[in-house]
């Protein structure tokens, strides 16, 4: 079979046929497509084309109840159970500030949404999500249905952003944009330490880092060994197991293209599968791929109540994997135990005491 019959709508539902147990992601990839693409295909077999109005999506999503949100990269997989309570919406970004459901939005980003309905072989359930895509086809945000979810609540959501032509085709992008860094362009590191020291509030390095043209990975390479300092890849690991030995509180960051999803708490299970680590509680699970882990980093922030630390994981590319901080609220010094857990951890490069 050529290729365009495989990628054509039903090739693609062949192949899925033929593969009921792969995941959506890992069977988009081996046909040579996106994911968003695959489910398109899937149109009036059990796929819905709705619109991705994060406006209407956030507040409507509340009364559904229960659910997981689920938000993923290539490298890490970040699910929590529990409501879409307290979102606040706007044209750039939207939040949802929920006790288990923590999440950091940017509409824009979104480009394609789906309802879908799969009927489990082995329990003959019918699972639903909605499923939310940017514009190369890469998932940014899904949202899965419990048992105890509302199901009314989701079938009007559903027909809310049903969208109005099911049949329209949907074009992506096909050649993901790599940030290039060089070192070539860099502003000097003095320039990056006065505006860095200067911070107080964690949030304001976002414009510190995009005045000066640079990638948050270029940062802590240039920032100096006071503010940050490469640690053992090995100590992610070490980091979740002491965690949960020492019932130290995290907060943990996954982020998307155009959603950053975020645990805070205490962990309890830790497990090690293949290439993966693992946490895997009632309410909370992540899954990351250590082998992708390239470079691992122990980062200080100044904030107004003292500076706060975090571990920062790497891709290969430079992308952040996955962020950690000790659990923190607005106003109150960082957790003392965090901060020497995380000066603790096997370093490559001899940490400067602040």
């Amino acid at each position: 079979m050529n290729i365009q019959a495989i990628r054509a709508p039903e090739g693609i539902r062949r192949a899925r046929s033929e593969n009921p147990k792969m995941r959506e992601r890992d069977l988009a990839a081996q046909i040579g497509i996106s994911e968003a693409e695959l489910l398109a295909a899937h149109v009036g077999h059990g796929v819905t084309r709705i619109e991705p109005r994060v406006a209407d999506l956030l507040p409507s999503l509340e009364a559904v109840g229960v659910v997981m949100a689920l938000t993923r990269n290539a490298s890490a997989v970040h699910e929590k159970i529990g409501v879409y309570e307290k979102s606040m919406t706007g044209p750039e970004h939207a939040l949802v500030l929920g006790a288990d459901i923590d999440l950091r939005i940017f509409p824009s980003r979104w480009a394609f949404g789906f309802a879908v309905e799969k009927r489990d072989e082995e329990t003959d359930a019918v699972r639903r999500s909605l499923q939310f895509f940017d514009h190369l086809g890469d998932a940014v945000h899904k949202v899965h249905l419990r048992p105890q979810s509302d199901l009314a609540a989701y079938q009007a959501l559903v027909e809310e952003l049903v969208s109005p032509d099911q049949n329209a085709p949907i074009t992506v992008g096909r050649v993901k944009p790599v940030a290039e860094e060089t070192v070539d362009a860099l502003p000097p590191a003095e320039i990056l330490r006065e505006r860095w020291s200067a911070m107080t509030d964690v949030h304001q390095l976002f414009n510190i880092l995009r005045k000066l043209k640079l990638t948050r990975h270029q940062a802590v390479h240039l920032i100096g060994q006071d503010y940050a300092w490469r640690l053992e890849n090995d100590a992610l690991t070490a980091m979740l197991y002491q965690a949960v030995r020492d019932e130290v509180p995290i907060m943990c960051f996954v982020g998307s293209n155009g959603c950053i999803q975020i645990h805070t708490g205490t962990i309890h299970t830790v497990k090690p599968m293949g290439p993966w680590i693992n946490v895997l509680d009632p309410t909370f699970n992540l899954h990351l791929r250590t082998d992708h882990v390239s470079e691992l980093w122990a980062v200080r922030k100044p904030t107004k109540e003292g500076h706060v630390t975090s571990i920062e994981a790497y891709g290969a590319d430079g992308e952040l994997i996955a962020q950690f901080f000790g659990e923190r609220h607005e106003g109150h010094d960082e957790r003392p135990d965090w901060r020497l857990m995380v000066e603790r951890l096997p370093s490559l490069s001899q940490p400067q005491m602040a």
